[in-house]
């Protein structure tokens, strides 16, 4: 393999932003445990003199390159530099388009970071995105019925990250702590059109994250009970118990990613927008 050591070269060429070709290529070098891609992302290459920058990158650290290039001229002279240099090099974009050319009967417009336009869905995910962050860790109660979904749970259950990545994809998201001693907000209990999902762990996953979290911040002594096995599973008890009172999903996310919990919730949130559209 042409990799030195444990690692080797990954560089990412894009006429946009690269966010497609990091998340492909980091999904696929997920596989590979053994082995880590140094990324190259070369973003914004719509020039000749832009492409032959990252070309003299490639030559002085040779690996594998992928790109989402549109222009015809780029592609051929990426592809054509990549062959005298005996390095492998794949469109990431141009097999999908081809596909969608030969199903649809018509070319594309060729319009670079088309998929970054200020159209409406653009600017839903900016609102949403303004009300997750006005509405985290249980601020501004009094708007909880203006969201589509609102996370509950004990510390440490990845709700506020979880909102974020949810607001991305256009949904409005609020989270509220659940803190035993502490009563809920009532604008919890009568929600009406919002999702309420209920992030639950195992009191060892909790312990866990949250040991990690008190190291990362420096706190001393003084947090026994945060960490505490019987206080955590007290915790853990009483969160269920309020899930189970008020139906509210439940969503296990001890071995899940943010992606996976984030997910997890938009097929429930689905889910109930076509059960409310059959009604």
């Amino acid at each position: 393999m042409p990799a030195t050591g444990n690692y080797f070269h990954l560089h990412l060429v894009s006429d946009s932003t690269g966010e497609t070709l990091i998340t492909v290529a980091r999904a696929v070098a997920a596989q590979y445990a053994n082995v880590t891609p140094v990324e190259h992302v070369y973003p914004l290459v719509r020039s000749q003199k832009q492409l032959e920058r990252a070309l003299v990158e490639i030559e002085e650290a040779p690996g594998i390159v992928l790109f989402t290039l549109l222009e015809k001229d780029l592609v051929a002279r990426l592809e054509a530099a990549c062959k005298e240099m005996n390095v492998p090099s794949l469109s990431i974009i141009g097999p999908v388009m081809q596909l969608f050319q030969a199903y649809l009967g018509s070319a594309t417009t060729g319009r670079v970071g088309a998929q970054h336009t200020l159209n409406a869905e653009y600017f839903k995910r900016i609102d949403a995105l303004n009300y997750t962050m006005m509405h985290d860790d249980g601020q501004h109660v009094e708007g909880l019925e203006e969201a589509d979904v609102v996370l509950v749970g004990v510390s440490r259950t990845s709700k506020t990250p979880t909102s974020i990545y949810l607001a991305n994809r256009g949904i409005r998201t609020a989270n509220v702590p659940l803190v035993p001693g502490i009563p809920i907000p009532h604008q919890l209990e009568t929600l009406k059109k919002p999702l309420c999902v209920s992030l639950h762990a195992t009191p060892e996953r909790l312990i866990q994250v949250r040991q990690n979290r008190l190291l990362s911040i420096g706190a001393g002594p003084g947090n026994d009970d945060y960490i505490d096995r019987q206080s955590v599973a007290e915790e853990v008890a009483f969160a269920r118990r309020l899930s189970v009172k008020h139906d509210w999903a439940l969503l296990d996310v001890t071995r899940r990613s943010i992606e996976e919990t984030a997910a997890a919730v938009m097929k429930l949130f689905a889910d109930r927008q076509r059960q409310r559209l059959a009604e």
